[in-house]
C-alpha cells in the first residue's frame, strides 16, 4: 500500500468513535493539523511554475502513557503531492518524524529517539518545531536528566539532527547543570546559576586549522522577585572556520562569543524590559555545509531577531533578522555580528483618572536598535579583531507607541504609530537605507454579545525603496465559532507600474471546541514569515489555501 493511503487510513482510524471508545486507547492523546493550498496562475504574482499546483503539509502526532512511568510519542508526517511553497526539499512524501520512549521518576528522566531541549536562552543549543516555518530540528540520540536533589540537576544528550526524514551527518553532544539556591536566600525570590557545553563533531569538512568538533561553553545566572528579574548569560565558541562563498578556508578561522543581559521590574501599573545582546561569530550548524541555507534546517542554536513582534502587516515588510555570522563580502561591506539592544516600556492609567477616563487606557513604548561590531578589518588577509562594547554601521532601528483606549461597553481603539530604519545593504546585502513611518488605527465594536466588528487602516510612508502602501483589514465575528474577513495591502507608490499590486485576501474560520477550519482566497505578498523572531523567506503566489488543526482523545 502507498505511504499516503497508509496515512490517510490512520487519520481515519483515530477519528473512529469505536476505536477510540477502546481500552487501549484510553491513555492516547492526538493532534493532526493540516495546511494545504491549490496555486493558481496570476497575471500580477506570476504564473506558478511548478509541476504541483495542489500542496499539503499533514502532521499526525500521537502520545501515550504505559504505565505509571513510561511514556512514548510518535508523528507522522505526510507533504503529498509536495510540500508547501519554499519548504526545504526534504520534506516530502509520508514518514514517520518522531518517535521517542521516555521514562521518569522521582530523580530521573530520560528519553530514547527523537527529543527537544534547551539550555539557558538558547544560544548555544535549542532543538524546536514550528510548523509555520518549516522548522523541525529535534535531535535522534539519548537525553538523559538527573536531578541529584533540590537544589542540583544535571541534563547530558547525545544524537543526530532531523533534516526532514533524514538525519544530520554531523553529531551533537551536550552537557547542562543548574544549581538552585532560591531555598538558601528567600522564599520570594528565585536565584539559579547554570553551566553548558555543546560539542558539534562534523567530519565532512577538514582542514589544517581547525578541528571537526565545534566546543561551546556557557555560564548564567537567573534572578527574579515579586517584581524584579534579571539575568545574564555569556558564551564562548571554540575556533570555527568562516564560510566564504560557498567555501571555508585554512586561513579564515575564527572564534565567536556572545553575550546576553536582560532584566526588568514590574509594579504600580508600569512595567519596564531591557535587553542587551552581542554576538560575534555565533552561527552554529550540526553540518558545517549548511551554513546560509535559507530553510534554517541544522541550526543547532537560537539566535531570534529581538526587536517588537508585530500584529500588522505593514509593520512587517521591513524585518529585521538577527546577524551573527561574519561575512567578508567586499571591502566596504565587512560584518561580524551583531550589538545592540530592546527596551519596552508599559504603562496602565487607571480607571476614572484625568487621562485614563472610566476605563482607564494601556501604553506600551517599544525602542531597540541594533548595529555592526566595531572594529578592525583587514580584508585583503581576512583577519579581524573587535571592540566588545564599540558599535559599527547600524542595521536597524525602530521606535513605536501603541495606545489601547476602551471607550465604552461596546467600542475600543488601538492606536499604533512605528519609525523604523533599514540597512538594505547591510542586512540583505542589497542596495539601500530606508526610512518609514507607519501608521495604525483599528477599531473594535461590539453588536452584541456574539458578535462584534473589527476594521484595520494602516498606511506606510516612505521616500525610499518601493515608497507607499496601504492597508485594510475588516473582520466579522458573527460569533464565538465564526469569524469572516477581508484585506489587502496595496502598494500604491511603487515605481514601476507592474509591481502596483493589490495583495488581497478573503476567507474566514469556524472554531468548535478543539477543533478549528480555515479558508482563505487571495494573493500572497513575497517576502519574510517570521515568528519569534526566526522568519523563512515565501515567493509570491495566489491560490486558495485551506487548514485543520484538531484534537482527539
Amino acid at each position: 500500500m502507498k505511504k499516503e493511503k497508509i496515512f490517510y487510513l490512520l487519520i481515519l482510524i483515530f477519528f473512529n468513535n469505536s476505536i477510540l471508545n477502546s481500552q487501549i486507547l484510553n491513555n492516547l492523546r492526538s493532534s493532526y493539523e493540516s495546511y494545504s493550498a491549490y496555486y493558481i496562475d496570476d497575471s500580477k504574482t506570476g504564473d506558478f511554475n511548478y509541476e504541483d499546483r495542489f500542496r499539503s503539509n499533514n502532521y499526525l502526532n500521537l502520545k501515550s502513557n504505559i504505565g505509571a512511568s513510561w511514556n512514548f510519542e510518535l508523528q507522522i508526517e505526510s507533504y503529498l503531492p509536495s510540500s508547501l511553497l519554499n519548504y526545504s526539499p526534504d520534506f516530502k512524501n509520508t514518514g514517520i518524524s518522531t518517535f521517542n520512549l521516555e521514562y521518569i521518576n522521582d530523580k530521573i528522566n530520560l528519553k530514547l529517539g527523537n527529543f527537544y531541549e534547551q539550555f539557558g536562552s538558547g544560544m548555544i543549543l535549542r532543538s524546536w518545531e514550528e510548523k509555520e516555518l518549516g522548522i523541525n530540528n529535534s535531535i535522534r540520540g539519548l537525553n538523559f536528566k538527573y536531578r541529584i536533589n533540590d537544589k542540583i540537576s544535571l541534563t547530558s544528550l547525545f544524537g543526530q539532527q532531523k533534516k526532514g526524514f533524514k538525519y544530520s551527518k554531523g553529531f551533537i553532544v551536550g552537557l547542562d547543570t543548574e544549581f538552585d539556591f532560591s531555598n538558601e536566600t528567600n522564599e520570594n525570590y528565585t536565584f539559579i546559576a547554570g553551566l553548558s557545553f555543546v560539542g558539534r563533531n562534523d567530519d565532512q569538512t577538514s582542514g589544517t586549522t581547525y578541528h571537526n568538533t565545534t566546543n561551546l561553553y556557557s555560564a548564567r545566572i537567573d534572578f527574579s522577585s515579586l517584581s524584579f528579574y534579571s539575568n545574564i548569560e555569556i558564551i564562548n565558541k571554540s575556533k570555527d572556520p568562516i564560510m566564504q562563498f560557498g567555501d571555508f578556508y585554512d586561513d579564515f578561522v575564527e572564534e565567536g562569543a556572545a553575550f546576553f543581559f536582560n532584566s526588568g521590574f514590574i509594579k504600580n501599573g508600569i512595567g519596564v524590559d531591557f535587553t542587551f545582546r552581542r554576538l560575534e561569530n555565533m552561527a552554529l550548524f550540526s553540518e558545517r555545509n549548511a551554513f546560509g541555507n535559507s530553510y534554517n534546517q541544522s541550526i543547532v542554536n537560537y539566535l531570534p531577531a529581538l526587536t517588537k513582534q508585530h500584529d500588522y502587516s505593514l509593520a512587517n515588510i521591513y524585518v529585521y533578522q538577527s546577524q551573527p555570522n561574519v561575512s567578508f563580502v567586499d571591502p566596504n561591506l565587512i560584518k561580524t555580528g551583531e550589538t545592540g539592544m530592546q527596551l519596552d516600556v508599559y504603562y496602565f492609567l487607571k480607571e476614572k483618572s484625568f487621562f485614563g477616563g472610566q476605563y482607564g487606557m494601556n501604553l506600551a513604548l517599544n525602542a531597540s536598535v541594533w548595529n555592526n561590531l566595531d572594529g578592525n578589518f583587514d580584508f585583503v588577509n581576512k583577519n579581524y579583531t573587535t571592540n566588545f562594547f564599540g558599535k559599527g554601521e547600524k542595521y536597524f532601528s525602530e521606535i513605536s507607541l501603541e495606545i489601547r483606549k476602551k471607550w465604552s461597553s461596546k467600542l475600543d481603539n488601538i492606536i499604533f504609530y512605528l519609525n523604523q530604519f533599514y540597512n538594505k545593504k547591510y542586512i540583505e546585502e542589497k542596495f539601500g537605507k530606508i526610512n518609514s513611518n507607519i501608521f495604525v488605527i483599528e477599531t473594535t465594536y461590539k453588536l452584541n454579545k456574539n458578535k462584534s466588528l473589527k476594521l484595520e487602516l494602516q498606511h506606510l510612508s516612505t521616500k525610499d525603496d518601493n515608497k507607499n502602501w496601504s492597508a485594510f483589514g475588516l473582520e466579522y465575528n458573527l460569533s464565538s465559532a465564526i469569524s469572516l474577513y477581508v484585506s489587502d495591502l496595496y502598494n500604491y507608490q511603487n515605481p514601476k507600474q507592474d509591481k502596483k499590486i493589490h495583495y488581497y485576501n478573503v476567507g474566514g474560520s469556524y472554531s468548535k471546541g478543539i477543533n478549528r477550519y480555515t479558508v482563505n482566497y487571495g494573493r500572497q505578498r513575497g517576502g519574510l514569515v517570521c515568528t519569534g523572531g526566526i522568519c523563512r523567506y515565501v515567493p509570491e503566489s495566489t491560490g486558495l489555501s485551506f487548514s485543520i488543526t484538531t484534537s482527539f482523545f
